[in-house]
């Protein structure tokens, strides 16, 4: 059974930027552990026979043709915007530099 550490699931969570106790910490690993652990034995079922498949049934393209029409001007997208730098949306950034 592939296992998952309390130090692997804290290092996930910090990735994700969730704070999680020590408690949930301890709760979750095995139950990660049980996930990847179903996840197994699903690619172990199928044969080299069968072919890999997104979905059980055929899929159709249903997108419309890709057209040009008449858009927005810059100046009108951006002029309910809070703030604006260089003809752009200026949004608070969410990664530090330890990323």
């Amino acid at each position: 059974m592939p296992e998952i550490s309390r130090d692997e699931v804290a290092h996930l969570a910090d990735l994700a930027r969730i704070d999680l106790t020590a408690e949930e910490l301890d709760h979750l690993a095995p139950q990660l552990s049980v996930i990847l652990e179903s996840v197994a034995s699903i690619s172990g079922v199928a044969g080299a026979d069968v072919p890999p498949t997104s979905h059980a049934l055929p899929l159709t393209n249903v997108f419309r043709d890709d057209v040009v029409t008449p858009s927005l001007t810059p100046e009108q997208a951006l002029s309910g915007a809070p703030e604006v730098e260089s003809q752009r949306f200026s949004v608070p950034r969410i990664l530090g530099d330890e990323q």
